[in-house]
């Protein structure tokens, strides 16, 4: 699939976007799981900016003091939703700001890049963080997620188990952190049930059973 096609894949779905997606019961669950984990992460934290990359609709902008995302569509949702906050269209191995990060984080965008593109936007990242800067990104994780997909081979086809992770990140990057998300196959579970296991999900998510959850988030520390 082209970048354009992609472009324009992400540009139609952008005014129903986070009905379809965070609306129902499973995206629901993934975005309560996603929020306390940030909720968590940034508490008693001075960060004066801080960008989402890949920040799509504006979903997790509360978050963050800046946005980035290549889909101007998604973009102009997101202003519409945060325009107090500074968004500009560009992509996670070109990021648009001059301005240098105390943090950055970006979610569901790794799981869509290859090995390559994974190494330009861990690049990127660090040139844009001030020194010590924080990087967060999840990425599917191999143990438990194989993906066969029923879109095109690039929609969420990247997965990494933890040593690949290591490897990529260990000349520029000390990992402070490492945290599950979707440990329970929630899918699969009738939907007026789902909540009742969330809880637990999120406290077994931040044990070593984090390697079999759907993702795995990671926090990076600039060296």
């Amino acid at each position: 699939m082209s970048k354009n096609s992609i472009y324009q894949y992400y540009n139609n779905l952008a005014k129903t976007y986070d009905e379809n997606r965070f609306e129902n019961t499973y995206g629901k669950y993934i975005d309560t799981q996603e929020r306390h984990f940030l909720n968590s992460f940034f508490r008693n934290k001075n960060y004066e900016n801080i960008l989402d990359l890949g920040c799509g609709t504006g979903r997790l902008m509360n978050f963050a003091t800046h946005g980035v995302d290549f889909s101007e569509e998604m973009i102009k949702v997101a202003q519409q939703k945060h325009s107090e906050k500074q968004f500009a269209i560009g992509n996670i191995s070109k990021i648009p700001f001059s301005v240098q990060f105390d943090c950055i984080f970006c979610f569901h965008v790794i799981m869509h890049q290859n090995k390559e593109e994974t190494l330009k936007f861990l690049e990127e990242c660090s040139n844009k963080l001030n020194e010590n800067g924080i990087l967060i990104f999840d990425y599917p994780t191999r143990k438990r997620r194989k993906v066969i997909s029923e879109q095109e081979d690039w929609h969420a086809n990247n997965t990494f188990t933890e040593s690949e992770i290591s490897e990529l990140i260990k000349n520029n990057w000390n990992i402070k952190k490492q945290n599950g998300i979707l440990l329970f196959p929630i899918h699969r579970f009738p939907k007026k049930t789902r909540n009742w296991f969330l809880d637990l999900d999120i406290f077994l998510c931040n044990t070593f059973l984090r390697k079999w959850a759907s993702y795995n988030i990671v926090i990076l520390e600039k060296k």
